[in-house]
């Protein structure tokens, strides 16, 4: 069942389920909260879980021309302060990861457990932020060809046909995004900060769950910062998108870090 928050005179939707430990689900760019609906379903039989439509995105409003990671993570405290929660477990897919150490950085004491899910530490490169400005200017061009070429591109090779209607059914959510949220998040994401050293310094217990095949993040880039931080990574076989790619699997290991988060 979805719930409304105003923040800042904007609408903010999400979902709250489950009694015990705090867990916050962070979908990523061009996703909503729907994409960890299994994944609530399993976590809610022991757990309070809270999933959240960032701004502009799903049934959220937007603030302005940039969202900030920094503002993303700020609405996120907002909507637990309202529901009256103290400590949470964060665990962020993409962009959502990128929002979590923001959030971890904003708010340390308040966090427990920090997963990153096909997401990363590190700043965009110079490539990537040129990148970024070429999609903001497809964007700005025609956004929904634009989404029907970069929601296929997020799945490893094989899996665009083996996963093809759900590839259509995230497809067709994302084409009811505004293009001012879609180009929000390309500006935010394009100036996050390199947090690594968050990363590696917060106490709490951190994960990251890094795709054998993922078309968007470097493999070896991210096994390095877990590495170097000390920090447990798991890898599994396929792309961006191990919600859907190896959904089983996740599940368990998702389930396996929230019991070690204390």
């Amino acid at each position: 069942m979805y719930s409304n928050y105003q923040y800042k005179n904007t609408k903010i939707s999400y979902r709250s389920s489950g009694k015990g430990r705090v867990v916050v689900l962070l979908h990523g760019f061009l996703e909503n909260l729907t994409m960890w609906s299994p994944i609530e379903a399993e976590l809610s039989q022991r757990y309070r879980v809270i999933s959240i439509d960032l701004l502009g995105h799903g049934g959220s409003g937007n603030l302005g021309y940039v969202h900030t990671m920094e503002d993303q993570a700020q609405m996120i405290n907002g909507v637990l302060k309202h529901l009256r929660l103290r400590k949470y477990i964060l665990i962020g897919h993409s962009m959502g990861g990128y929002i979590s150490l923001a959030f971890a950085e904003l708010f340390p004491d308040a966090v427990k457990g920090i997963c990153l899910m096909n997401s990363t530490a590190e700043p965009d490169t110079k490539e990537k932020k040129i990148n970024r400005d070429r999609a903001i200017e497809n964007v700005k061009h025609n956004f929904k060809t634009f989404i029907r070429i970069a929601i296929p591109n997020l799945f490893a090779e094989e899996n665009k046909v083996i996963f093809n209607e759900e590839i259509e059914a995230i497809t067709d959510e994302a084409l009811q995004l505004s293009p001012q949220g879609i180009i929000a998040a390309l500006e935010g994401m394009k100036i996050r900060k390199d947090r690594r050293k968050v990363l590696k310094r917060h106490p709490s217990q951190k994960l990251l769950i890094i795709g054998k095949k993922d078309p968007v993040l470097d493999r070896q880039s991210l096994i390095k910062q877990a590495k170097n931080s000390h920090i447990k990574f798991i890898e599994l076989p396929d792309g961006h998108m191990s919600h859907i790619e190896n959904a089983t699997a996740l599940k368990q290991v998702l389930k396996d870090f929230v019991k070690t988060c204390n």
